[in-house]
Parts: structure tokens; sequence; C-alpha cells
């Protein structure tokens, strides 16, 4: 019974280590992937707390990819604030279940509260949380098919796959719109007869970041904004790029990218979140309140999120924001600088698209040390992809290691 109390000199080791971790020099990629020192077996005697962690440290602290290192400039992946990290450790240690008002009243509240202050960024008057904007983007397409009778989805054709998979799920037929050569929904496509539609318009596209015409299907049953990548520009001083986002039906956001927070944290918003909410709720004799969405027991999932907040406020929290769309505004200009590079587009909401004019960009990035691109196919045609979500990114240091590796 021991092991369920706290041993501090354990949690203190293992806080060091994690400091250590983080203070060490590392690489964008981490250590070279070696096989797991672990038993391939469950054992039948276990090795303690202590040990469980010191076997573990390797791969967990210094194998994984540092998306904080000044040459990771690649994924929508950011560097979480430490004070997330505590607030984490203490929704794991009081495992709150949300279903539950008698074991998580505190935890309720603490994601009503969030809620409360996100949902009116974007227009919306409430909402929940889920582990991810997949799973944001399949509640509110539910909620668009139980609460307005919505029969079909339309999206453009580089919508996130998540629309596609929910479309299945929800047995809707899915209807994609061509884009524009800057990857925007083409708007002027749309069928003319949107009565029984959701409309998914796209804010930051994943391979270009791009945003769909937000004012476009003012007539469909519903409209939907994936805003998972782009919808915290909202809170900085790029707010203008989401116009028309507070006259949608709901929104998706991922809090685990430009909000910051550790995997697996995003919104679902609904500009009437009660009859949402109500289309989405389900009882149970087991049930002091009704499971609402997806998800059946779920944690304090909103702590480190409020932890955040709370931490920065709006205007710490847009600073950053803006600090890391410069960062793609001074990659994209060095880009256009280089005779030798080609830039697909101007950054809009911090996704720069990129590659060599006459040299296969994924060879050239397989030639390349210390730094870390993504790769995307836009048409038929290889692009790298540089999303500014860290801000410790060295715009010139990956640059430069892209022009040496062209050799």
């Amino acid at each position: 019974m021991h092991d369920f109390l706290p041993s501090d000199q354990a949690l203190h080791e293992a806080l060091q280590q994690l400091i250590d971790a983080k203070n060490a020099p590392g690489t964008p990629h981490g250590d070279p992937v070696a096989p797991l020192d672990l038993p391939e077996a469950l054992p039948a005697h276990g090795i303690g707390g202590r040990a469980a962690l010191a076997a573990l440290a390797g791969p967990a602290l210094t194998r994984p990819t540092r998306v904080d290192h000044p040459g990771f400039f690649a994924h929508m992946d950011p560097p979480t604030p430490w004070v997330t990290w505590a607030a984490t450790q203490w929704a794991a240690a009081m495992n709150q279940n949300l279903l539950h008002t008698d074991s998580a009243p505190a935890a309720r509240l603490l994601e009503r509260r969030a809620i409360e202050w996100l949902a009116p960024v974007f227009g919306m008057d409430g909402g929940h949380l889920v582990p991810g904007s997949s799973l944001a983007n399949l509640t509110a397409l539910w909620a668009a098919r139980d609460a307005a009778g919505v029969r079909r989805v339309i999206a453009s054709e580089v919508a996130h796959v998540s629309v596609a998979k929910a479309a299945r799920i929800l047995g809707l037929p899915l209807t994609t719109v061509p884009v524009d050569a800057a990857q925007r929904m083409r708007a002027d496509l749309l069928p003319d007869d949107l009565s029984d539609a959701a409309v998914v318009l796209t804010a930051g596209t994943t391979a270009t970041g791009a945003v769909d015409p937000l004012d476009a299907a003012s007539t469909a049953r519903w409209r939907h904004v994936d805003a998972a990548w782009a919808g915290p520009l909202r809170l900085s001083s790029h707010t203008a790029v989401l116009d028309g986002i507070e006259r949608a039906d709901s929104v998706a956001v991922s809090a685990h990218k430009l909000l910051y927070q550790p995997k697996e944290s995003a919104l679902v918003l609904f500009a009437d979140a009660a009859a949402a909410h109500d289309a989405l709720s389900f009882g149970g004799g087991y049930l002091a309140v009704p499971n609402i969405g997806l998800q059946g027991s779920h944690g304090a999932a909103a702590l480190p999120l409020l932890a955040t907040l709370l931490a920065w406020g709006r205007d710490g929290l847009g600073a950053r924001i803006d600090a890391d769309l410069a960062l793609a505004e001074r990659l994209a200009a060095r880009i256009a600088a280089e005779p030798e590079l080609e830039l697909f587009a101007p950054s809009v909401t911090g996704v720069v698209a990129w590659r060599p004019r006459h040299a296969d960009p994924t060879a050239v990035r397989e030639r390349m040390t210390d730094v870390w691109v993504s790769t995307t196919v836009i048409g038929a045609q290889t692009w790298f992809r540089s999303v500014a979500a860290n801000p410790f990114a060295d715009p010139d240091l990956v640059v430069d290691a892209v022009l040496a590796a062209l050799g």
C-alpha cells in the first residue's frame, strides 16, 4: 500500500532527472533509436518505483525528439511551459473523474471556467474539452447531425483527414471542394443548395496554414470551423486573419498546438452549447450528471490549460503567439532571399512551405544535420514544411543547414 503514498526523495529524484534532461544540449533528433532495455514480457516481479523510473529515463527523457531545440522548425508540436508539467502532475495525483460530482467537484468547475474564458474569444457561448481536435471535429459534426438535421458534409479537398473520418463514422456523405493556388477553399464552387449540409471551413490547413474564407457558406444548415492550428491567433495581434469565425455554429481548437499545452488537449465550442450538448447527452443510473460528448470518464485536463492562462494572461499568450509567427516571417524572408530556395507562399498563420529549386527535398532532408523540418505534398510535389510552434527555433540555422546539404 505504501506505493500509493508520496516518496519525497523519489519524486525529487524524478524531477531532477527531468530538469537535467531538459537542460542537456541534445539534438532535435534525440539520441539514436535503440532497442528498449526492458523485458519483452510483463515481469512476474516488480522492481519498485525508483528503479522503474531509472529504467525508463533513457527512452522517456533522452531519446525523444527535442521540440525545443533551435534546429527544430518542423511540426505543430510546441514545447510546453513548466507550469503545465506541475499541473499535469497534480491532475495525475488527484485522479479526478469529471463524470462524478462527488469525486471531482473542483475539476468540473475548472473545466467550466476554462471554457468561460475561451469560448467568447471565438464568439461561442460554451463547449467542452476533448483529447484532440480530431475528436472535436467529430463531436461538432455529430451535434450538427443530431441537433440541426445535417445530412451531408462539405469541406475543402485539403481539409484535415479527421473530417473524412468523422463523416464516415457518422454515416454522412462527404463532398470535397477544390482549393485555389493559396490552398483556400474555392467558395464559388460550393453547391447552391446547402440547406441540409454542414460546411467545414479550415482555419490553418495542415500543409500550408491557409485559412478558408470564413464568411463562406452563410446559407448552410451548419458551419463548422476547424481552427485546430490557427484558432489561438484570435488571442494575438493576428486576430483579423480569423474574422468571420464568430458566425460559425461550432469551432474546434487544439490547445496542444498554439496554446502550448501537453498532449492531449483541445476544445469543441458551440454558438448554442445548450442545444448541442443536449443532442450529445446520455444518461445512466450510475451517473450523477449527464455524460456529454464522446468521452466517458475523463480527468482534470483543464488544469494545465488554466495554469498557463493564469501564468501568462491574455497579453502574455498573445505575445508568445506573435513571437512564433514572427519567426515564420523571418524564415520566409530568408528563403525568399536565397536563389537556391523556393517559397510556396508568404506565411499567414505560421506555417511555411518551401523547397530547394533544383534538388529533391526528401533527399536533402536526409542529408541535413542538427536541424529538423517536416515534409508535405502539395499537389503532386514534395515541399519542406516548417511550423512556427517552437519559440527557440532559429530560422537562419535551418536555412543554413539546408544550403549546406545542397552541397
